[in-house]
């Protein structure tokens, strides 16, 4: 048999598989072979240089700060919609609900869409839409037409909620992603706070519309960026991908020869992998505990945020009388606490991360949530400060001061949680991420139309610390998650986990482990145990003998 003519391997690839069938099988129709990664295989996204993964993660994020960027800046431009249009100032702020709604359903089509087709596919069949949209939306002169453009806007503008955060997961391994992750989530977050003081200052100085005209221009610009440069992550799209280039060389060779895809052994059909895609989320929203609470949680959190775009006005502009420009700058204390959460957050993973008992060669997921229960406990003293400072006399430096530990507490809050839900459903990441977007993004739809009257009625002061309470509330939510995330991670469908322990009760481990390596063979017979979850960088991990995030 004739050589199969693969991609360009490493001298250490080459040796560890036979020089002529490096892929287990025959090569015949009813026993093809099966293509996976090789050692050191440069189609692996793991594998890439440094260099390109970190160009790719800084685009990814600068491409996923656009959405919430356009979704905020037009809190900017309310007193002129109200004034132009000839609405309310209710119907005004629709604009910002509707974007937020559209944002948080449209990854219920775009994750089981990228799925199927790639990252990259997914990417491009909505991202120039949005672009689009958002042209619509500064063309608009009508409520009607610019109500609709939001919508459709955030929907598709909604692909970057679980593509960028799976194409994280894509290319950094579980031991080196909290950086990544920390980079790339400065910046959908610094969107919110960037967009009002760019809005603000672009609507006084140069016309309301002016700020649409931004967010298409940003928009397009990002377009034609990721196009050139944004390759694809997702495993079984590649190896798919190289199934069909080797099986095309095989034929164009004469040689009798057949190939497919690790992926494609059980493949699903589109139409079910759709169902399951618009299925799953909610079916993880309502039966895992962990994604249900967590999402609860990072719902109200990310609600809060966009309750400030309705709140800061009322505080900044109508209470101490300041400019639109000028109460844009108020969000700079978020602004200040976010950065300083990608500075530290790092050194604060990596210090409970390296220190977790490994398991299977790695540590847990719940290895993560330390970082998240920093941030539940200074997310409402943060809001309690601003809630008793946000009014004269006290020195308005004060209640800005005060929101950088709900900025920095949000950004440490959202990592750790993105980290935790990726580490815990890996394969089923996206899902998981679907459903915590469409919960936060109601919320965040739904804050912004009741804030106005809420300030109104309660007062700065009382309406400020009903918020604060709330946040109080949920902070427990990480501690025990911490302390019993294993145990539900054993009764989860979705969860791939073999042995799970936070507490590393060395007496119960060869129980815990034939109950874990019970319920992965369950779950293999239900075709629930996916490979992609056993190839993650576990073995990586173990070869390194080390630990790093």
């Amino acid at each position: 048999m004739a050589p199969i003519p693969l991609r360009k391997q490493s001298p250490s690839s080459l040796s560890s598989a036979p020089p002529k069938t490096p892929f287990p099988g025959t090569g015949t129709f009813s026993n093809p072979f099966i293509v996976d990664y090789l050692p050191s295989d440069p189609l692996n996204p793991y594998n890439w240089p440094k260099s390109k993964r970190w160009g790719v993660t800084m685009l990814i994020g600068v491409t996923a700060l656009c959405p919430p960027f356009a979704s905020v800046s037009y809190s900017a431009t309310l007193g002129d919609v109200v004034q132009d249009f000839g609405i309310s100032r209710e119907l005004a702020t629709a604009g910002i609900s509707l974007f937020i709604a559209g944002f948080g359903f449209g990854p219920l089509i775009w994750a089981p869409l990228s799925e199927i087709y790639g990252r990259v596919p997914a990417f491009l069949l909505s991202y120039p839409i949005f672009t689009l949209f958002n042209l619509g939306t500064a063309l608009s002169h009508s409520t009607a037409p610019l109500m609709v453009t939001r919508f459709c806007a955030g929907f598709f503008g909604g692909v970057t909620l679980t593509n960028s955060g799976a194409q994280i997961g894509d290319m950094w391994a579980v031991w080196e992603r909290a950086v990544a992750t920390s980079v790339f989530a400065l910046a959908p977050f610094l969107g919110p706070v960037a967009g009002p003081i760019v809005g603000g200052y672009v609507a006084e100085k140069c016309g309301y519309r002016w700020v649409y005209w931004i967010q298409f221009i940003f928009a397009a610009v990002m377009t034609v960026l990721c196009i050139i440069f944004i390759p694809e992550t997702y495993a079984p799209t590649i190896l798919r991908r190289e199934a069909i280039r080797l099986q095309k060389v095989a034929q164009e060779e004469g040689r009798d020869e057949h190939f497919l895809s690790k992926y494609d052994i059980e493949r699903k059909s589109k139409s079910e992998i759709i169902q399951i895609g618009l299925y799953r989320p909610f079916q993880m929203l309502f039966t895992e505990v962990i994604v249900a609470c967590l999402s609860v949680y990072g719902a109200l959190i990310y609600g809060i945020l966009y309750l400030f775009f309705t709140a800061f006005p009322i505080v900044f502009q109508q209470t101490r009388h300041w400019s639109i420009g000028q109460s844009g700058l108020a969000f700079l204390g978020m602004g200040v606490g976010l950065m300083a959460g990608v500075a530290i957050n790092p050194s604060i993973s990596s210090y409970f991360y390296t220190r977790s008992h490994l398991i299977d060669g790695r540590p847990p997921p719940e290895s993560r949530l330390p970082v998240c229960c920093i941030g539940a406990v200074l997310a409402p003293l943060g809001l309690f400060r601003f809630a008793w400072t946000s009014a004269p006399p006290v020195h308005y430096i004060v209640s800005i001061i005060a929101c950088i530990p709900f900025g920095f507490a949000f950004l440490l809050i959202f990592t750790s949680m993105t980290n935790y839900l990726i580490d815990s459903y890996e394969l089923y990441a996206a899902s998981a991420l679907a459903a915590q977007a469409v919960s936060r993004c109601l919320f965040g739809a739904i804050f912004p139309l009741f804030a106005k009257d809420m300030y109104e009625g309660m007062g700065l002061h009382w309406a400020g610390t009903l918020v604060a309470f709330l946040a109080l509330a949920c902070t427990p939510l990480p501690f025990l998650f911490y302390r019993y995330g294993a145990f539900l991670r054993r009764k989860s469908r979705y969860a791939p986990s073999i042995v799970v322990s936070s507490n590393h009760d060395e007496e119960k481990g060869e129980e815990k482990e034939e109950e874990g390596l019970s319920k992965v063979q369950s779950r293999g017979e239900e075709g629930l145990e996916p490979e992609w979850a056993r190839d993650a960088g576990e073995g990586a991990g173990r070869e390194r003998g080390s630990v790093k995030v």
